[in-house]
C-alpha cells in the first residue's frame, strides 16, 4: 500500500471521465484505473484517520474501511446510473459517550467535510430540543464563535417550518428548536483539494467540530445532575 497525503490530479481525471461515462461497459474497460486511484483515496484517507485519532478517538479501523463504494444503490432511484461521481467516506467516534460523525466527500467542483447529526432519533431529538429550549446560550456560543464561524460559517441541516410538537412557536430560540438536523460543512475549492496541505486542513476541520460535539456528546448522555443516561 503507497503512503499518499495528497488527492492526485489523477484521481480528479478519472472522476470526470466517470462523470462522462457512467456506464458499466466503460467502467470495466478503465477498471484497472479505478484500481490506481482507489489505492490513492484509501491511503489519503488512512492518513486523515491516523491524523484524527490524535484529537479523537476514531472507532473505524483503518481508511479503508471509512470509504463507501462506489457503486450505486439503483433499486429505489430515477437515476439508473450504476456509479457515483465522487469519492466519501466516514469515521465513527469510539465509545457511547462520543456522539456525533465524521464525513469527507472528494468530487471536482464539490469537495467538502461534513459532521454531526444527519438523522437524530426521537428520543435524541427531544432531548436536543429540552436543552436548548431551557438554555440555548451555550449552543450560540459554539455557533458564534470566530473559529467555528470561519470553518462552517453556520449550522445547516433541514428544519421545521413551524415550531416542532410541544414547543412554542414564540419561544425566543425557536430558530434552533426548528432544526430536524445538526451539520456542520466545510466546503474545499478543487485547487485546496489537490493541495499538499488538503489532508491538515480536512483533519483541522474535523478538530473545528469538537466543542459542538461535546457539548452535543453531553446533553444526549447524562441528565441534568451529570449522571449517566
Amino acid at each position: 500500500m503507497s503512503d499518499i497525503k495528497q488527492i492526485p490530479a489523477t484521481s480528479f481525471d478519472f472522476l470526470k471521465a466517470l462523470k462522462q461515462n457512467n456506464d458499466r461497459e466503460w467502467f470495466n474497460d478503465h477498471k484497472e484505473w479505478y484500481q490506481e486511484e482507489l489505492v490513492h483515496v484509501i491511503s489519503f484517507a488512512q492518513n486523515l484517520l491516523n491524523l484524527m485519532n490524535v484529537h479523537d478517538v476514531i472507532e473505524t479501523s483503518s481508511g479503508k474501511k471509512s470509504l463507501y463504494r462506489i457503486y450505486r444503490d439503483t433499486r429505489f432511484s430515477t437515476d439508473k446510473t450504476p456509479y457515483k461521481n465522487h469519492w466519501s467516506g466516514s469515521f465513527k467516534r469510539a465509545g457511547k459517550h462520543r456522539r456525533g460523525g465524521y464525513y469527507f466527500h472528494i468530487e471536482p467542483g464539490n469537495s467538502f467535510v461534513a459532521g454531526g447529526f444527519f438523522g437524530p432519533s426521537p428520543q435524541d431529538l427531544k432531548l436536543i430540543r429540552e436543552n436548548i429550549a431551557f438554555d440555548a446560550q451555550p449552543m450560540r456560543e459554539i455557533l458564534n464563535d470566530k473559529t467555528f464561524v470561519s470553518t462552517f460559517e453556520s449550522l445547516k441541516g433541514e428544519h421545521l417550518k413551524t415550531a416542532p410538537k410541544g414547543f412554542d412557536g414564540d419561544h425566543q430560540d425557536i430558530d434552533l428548536l426548528r432544526y430536524k438536523q445538526f451539520l456542520l460543512v466545510s466546503h474545499f475549492s478543487d485547487e485546496e483539494v489537490l493541495s499538499t496541505d488538503y489532508l491538515n486542513k480536512c483533519n483541522q476541520a474535523f478538530k473545528n467540530m469538537r466543542p459542538f460535539f461535546d457539548y452535543m456528546s453531553e446533553i444526549l448522555t447524562t441528565d441534568a445532575n451529570g449522571m449517566e443516561l
